[in-house]
């Protein structure tokens, strides 16, 4: 764990993935003149992203909707690093702000939508709050995904007899994924080892019949098991 020296501060290490490598080179320079940046050099081909995430311990990538030329491969690629690492946190830069753009940048798993017609500023302090756990998208994104989560299916977590699939530590862990918490911080506030949560994450996602833990953290509100919160 790295700290910025004289503050205190954790180092956040981002990987980024423009659309060109030219494009990637002048975003990561932009993005290191914030001393709380430890900017990763991504490899040039897409395909090599979720290795090059995983052998450098990334905490947030910040990845374009259009990689090698392809619109969609961005999608594709946080979707494998998601599989790969569900704790790993993503930023998707969009040229688009069409519905269905935003729509699949949160169902792969991004927890920040950014504009490319914003700031480099901006994008710093998206990556860190989408670092600190947080969400972060404007509102006309935030209703999009709303409407979306309005219209789909519930999901209930019960069996034949009515009863709840998720064990009391399990509801305790899901209440944690809803809040934005990594396994760590879980770990942390319940008291139980990285281990151990991993393992109830797991059963958490077979149970709920979801594939990642923000669909989890969606289906819990959604059918009661956690309280939904409102900004005061």
């Amino acid at each position: 764990m790295q700290y910025v020296p004289g503050s205190g501060e954790e180092m956040i290490r981002v990987l980024v993935a423009d659309d060109t490598r030219i494009h990637t080179q002048l975003l990561a320079d932009a993005l290191r003149r914030d001393s709380l940046l430890e900017v990763i050099s991504s490899p040039s081909h897409s395909r090599d992203l979720v290795e090059a995430a995983r052998a450098q311990k990334i905490d947030v990538v910040v990845l374009s909707a259009s990689l090698d030329e392809d619109p969609q491969r961005g999608f594709e690629v946080l979707r494998e690093l998601r599989v790969s690492d569900p704790q790993i946190r993503a930023v998707m830069l969009l040229d688009s702000s069409k519905r269905e753009s935003i729509l699949q940048a949160f169902r792969v798993g991004a927890r920040g939508i950014f504009s490319r017609h914003e700031s480099v500023e901006n994008l710093s302090k998206c990556i860190r709050s989408v670092h600190d756990g947080q969400i972060w998208a404007n509102s006309q994104q935030m209703s999009f995904a709303v409407e979306a989560l309005a219209s789909s299916p519930v999901v209930r977590a019960v069996d034949a007899k009515g009863l709840s699939l998720l064990s009391k530590r399990e509801l305790e862990v899901v209440r944690r994924l809803a809040e934005g918490l990594s396994n760590r911080e879980i770990a942390d506030k319940l008291v139980l080892s990285p281990e151990t949560v991993k393992s109830h994450v797991a059963a958490i996602l077979e149970k709920l019949n979801v594939s990642d833990r923000t669909q989890a953290a969606i289906y819990a509100v959604r059918n009661g098991l956690v309280e939904s919160s409102t900004a005061s």
